[in-house]
């Protein structure tokens, strides 16, 4: 009933007469009363289904059931965690937009300390006996930076000293094996330039380990220390910063916006002094502390250059070997790494 009463009400005409007005049609009446049956004994919208068809068309197409399609009131709950998430990524942005002010407003407030130091317009704090101590390690450091590089040199040119007597071991003992008129004298200078070769791969450990430590106190110990007195520097400027500041609102008119800002000013002066102070006494205690264990480390290693290079060129091979023991050192065995070339051929 429904399919004939949709396909009359869509091929109907309405008539309309000279004056614009619809005219009355004899079939209106049936059809009102058609269209009431169907509202009163039709089916259930969300039971029935909706089918996608042209005009005219057949009745086959696709099939939608109207129970998915949800009104207003289903999108409740969506809307409402939409709305939640919106508001949480707003809060982030604003976060975000804070910190990135905070840091343009103290970054401006350190460059202008920086460049009121350099011109001697301002004014900065200064720990005499720590700057003192300070300066000390970075020149320390930096005498400490040439031994190991003069080290390292010298291990270089070791290392090619002996393997240059190496090959010239090789050469005496193959000469001895053919010149026997000469197999003594050649045998000879072949043991002893392997001997020599074999001390000399004992000094370049004893070397090593002398390079190995010192680079360790150079770019390790001493590096750490530096980047505590980095921080405490970056500390030290900010306090001067924020307490030139703040000096400077104290300086002006007292009306309640001012007393606000001095106030806000008297919080962040106090935050940065606290951090400026607690940085300072890491560096002191630092300090301390990298002296010691600088004397401790290079009372050691010197002691083990001289031992290890004296007993090397007075050619005292029992002293030598004794010394890496005395101070734990161990070669590493043959075949580690490549081939020994100290082994026969």
């Amino acid at each position: 009933m429904a399919d004939s009463l949709m396909s009359k009400a869509a091929t109907m005409e309405i008539p309309i007469n000279s004056n614009g007005n619809t005219g009355t049609l004899a079939e209106d009446d049936g059809l009102e009363q058609d269209l009431q049956q169907v509202m009163v004994s039709g089916p259930n919208l969300n039971e029935t289904s909706i089918v996608s068809g042209g005009y005219g068309g057949t009745a086959e197409g696709v099939v939608i059931p109207t129970g998915s399609i949800k009104g207003p009131s289903m999108h409740h709950s969506g809307s409402s965690s939409s709305m939640a998430a919106e508001e949480a990524a707003r809060g982030v942005a604003v976060e975000k937009l804070e910190t990135v002010k905070k840091w343009g407003l103290n970054t401006y407030k350190c460059t202008k300390q920086m460049i009121s130091e350099r011109f001697g317009r301002g004014s900065r704090t200064v720990d005499l006996e720590l700057e003192a101590q300070i300066e000390l390690l970075r020149d320390t450091k930096r005498k400490y930076e040439s031994v190991l590089r003069l080290a390292r040199a010298l291990t270089n040119h070791f290392y090619n000293l002996v393997q240059t007597q190496h090959a010239l071991g090789d050469s005496f003992a193959d000469l001895s094996q053919k010149s026997p008129e000469l197999r003594d004298e050649f045998g000879y200078n072949a043991e002893t330039q392997k001997l020599l070769c074999k001390n000399g791969e004992t000094l370049l450990g004893a070397i090593n380990f002398f390079v190995s430590s010192i680079n360790t106190l150079v770019n390790r110990t001493m590096e750490d220390t530096l980047m505590t007195i980095k921080m405490y520097e970056n500390a030290r400027l900010e306090f001067d910063a924020y307490r030139s500041d703040l000096e400077e609102l104290s300086l002006g008119p007292r009306d309640a916006a001012a007393v606000a800002r001095i106030d806000a000013a008297q919080q962040q002066y106090q935050v940065q002094k606290d951090k400026y102070e607690r940085l300072r006494s890491d560096v002191t205690i630092k300090l301390k502390f990298l002296e010691e264990n600088k004397v401790k480390v290079m009372h050691k290693q010197l002691l083990l250059f001289h031992n290890a290079i004296s007993a090397y060129f007075a050619g005292n091979q029992q002293q030598l070997e004794q010394t890496l023991k005395q101070f734990n050192i161990k070669l590493k065995p043959p075949g580690t790494d490549k081939p020994s070339w100290l082994e026969e051929p």
